[in-house]
């Protein structure tokens, strides 16, 4: 009887485990992506600068 509870307390951990690594993958993601756009902008910058 006890299997039950200790099964489903168990799969609930694992789904909000795994949903926080989805979200943190996402946040590097972002970050990435941050840093490539700040980067091009300053070489626009550059450019425009040099031109």
């Amino acid at each position: 009887m006890r299997a039950v509870p200790m099964l489903t307390a168990t799969c609930l951990i694992m789904l909000a485990l795994a949903s926080c690594a989805n979200t943190i993958k996402g946040v590097g993601r972002d970050a990435a992506n941050t840093v490539n756009a700040t980067q091009n902008a300053g070489n626009r910058v550059g450019n425009a600068a040099a031109n």
